[in-house]
């Protein structure tokens, strides 16, 4: 990019413009996932929407493909585009909470953790993921699930309002009463219509929970599975529990003689009387006595932020995902199979019951396709060197094409991987795909908005 260009935006924005040449310029094109290397043209750190607006009048003027960044979480890496310009909306992290009518404004670029902390002082909270490191953004664009998901829905069955700024710099605030259209799409289709620079919740009594880990010897994932389908949708939604294959990590709570062993386990978390959790999940023992469980009471951004210090920005990662709506006897066989070859010590499988208040949304309420899943499973490969980035990527090709068979034929779109084919994005939105293409073709005809798992506008439109 050139230099007189470079200075036009620094000139024009209140945020700072960093270009390849700058000292910072490194730093701020990190993201959380360091198997992503890509090089922007310039970073745009934008202060505010109107920063957004100019940014993408000029990024247009200039012809350069933009990408959007919220807290940087995309496994994917989508909030980078080689030679393009990355509208970094790192600088707009900020929560407002009212607790009377039970909502929170979130800034485009917060963080879980932003949230989880405004809200847990009027002991509220909203569903969203596992991670506090995790940007708003994008998790909320693609859907959210997490730990609060079987009680009161996914993310955006708690989305009200958002505020964003389209491809032709106008910004709109897109509801259920305003831009019906857009707010229906921005509800599971990620970040193909424009730039969200905040969000409006709604939130939930939630203060401090049950928290708890069972965990059994890699080998008993037949049994555990068995017991685990059968018990958890049945059991009370103020209960979730997703299932793991791991090695145990070495720390606390884990005892030292079961450091670096592979087990299966599930993390628990219970709304209800935080010391009732283990009455809540006494029929652990029919899948065998566990090895090891542990369960307290904890703050609600305590479990949140639980595995930050064991996965901090700049490993290698690579994942991908599928939903499913049984757990099958063949398939329980493959959990074990490439469950029992995890490839290196962070690598990991999940599978998130996404059951409960989702069920009760309808069909097409939302861009979300699989509101009859039960479960979303996700593989993910992890490890700290470089040279292991083609053995956790192979790792996880594997166990999903094992898997994939057996599954509902789409992923939640947020584990869709860098290197999938444009039909997992439409087998991820379903009968919503067209519909979708049209939105797009509403709002952004001429797809500026592409670095995303990219829904293209409908021709006809």
């Amino acid at each position: 990019m050139e230099a007189t260009v470079l200075e036009s935006m620094r000139t024009t924005l209140r945020g700072p413009v960093l270009g390849p040449q700058d000292s910072d310029y490194e730093r701020a094109r990190a993201i959380y996932n360091a198997m992503i290397g890509t090089c922007p043209a310039a970073i745009v750190r934008c202060a505010d929407a109107a920063d957004v607006a100019e940014a993408i009048g000029m990024i247009r003027d200039i012809g350069a493909e933009p990408a959007v960044r919220g807290g940087g979480h995309s496994g994917a890496g989508l909030c980078l585009v080689e030679g393009g310009v990355t509208i970094d909306l790192s600088p707009m992290r900020w929560v407002r909470v009212d607790p009377e009518a039970r909502t929170a404004e979130v800034g485009g670029g917060s963080l879980l953790g932003d949230l989880d902390h405004a809200t847990h002082g009027f002991g509220l909270a909203t569903p969203t993921g596992i991670n506090s490191t995790t940007g708003v953004g994008g998790l909320t664009l693609g859907g959210g699930h997490g730990h609060l998901t079987r009680k009161y829905g996914l993310t955006v069955d708690n989305l009200i309002a958002a505020d964003v700024v389209l491809a032709d710099g106008s910004l709109v605030t897109a509801s259920e009463t305003r831009d019906p259209d857009l707010f229906w799409a921005l509800r599971g289709g990620g970040g193909n219509f424009g730039v969200v620079t905040s969000f409006t919740y709604r939130l939930h009594p939630v203060d401090t929970v049950g928290v708890g880990i069972t965990a059994w010897p890699i080998d008993a994932v037949p049994e555990v599975l068995r017991w685990y389908r059968e018990f958890l949708p049945q059991a009370p939604e103020d209960l979730s529990g997703f299932f793991a294959v791991l090695t145990v990590p070495p720390g606390p709570p884990f005892p030292e003689e079961l450091h670096g062993k592979k087990m299966c386990a599930v993390v628990w978390c219970y709304t209800g009387d935080p010391n009732g959790l283990e009455d809540a999940i006494a029929s652990v023992n029919d899948a065998g006595r566990p090895a090891f469980q542990f369960t307290a009471p904890m703050p609600y951004p305590m479990l949140q932020s639980m595995f930050d210090e064991l996965l901090p920005p700049g490993l290698q990662w690579y994942w991908r995902g599928d939903f499913f709506d049984r757990i099958g006897d063949d398939a329980i066989d493959l959990h074990l199979e490439h469950g029992s070859e995890l490839p290196t010590p962070l690598s990991t499988m999940h599978l998130y019951p996404i059951d409960g208040a989702v069920h009760r949304m309808g069909a097409d309420d939302t861009a979300w396709s699989y509101r009859d899943a039960l479960w979303s499973a996700v593989y993910v490969g992890i490890d700290p060197d470089p040279a292991n980035a083609a053995l956790i990527r192979q790792w996880c090709v594997d166990y999903w094409e094992a898997l994939h068979p057996h599954s509902m034929g789409g992923s939640y779109v947020n584990f869709i991987g860098a290197d999938e084919r444009e039909d997992r994005v439409r087998a991820t939105y379903g009968d919503h795909y067209d519909e979708l293409a049209r939105i797009k073709a509403e709002y952004d005809p001429g797809n500026f908005f592409q670095a995303n798992q990219n829904i293209r506008p409908a021709a006809h439109v």
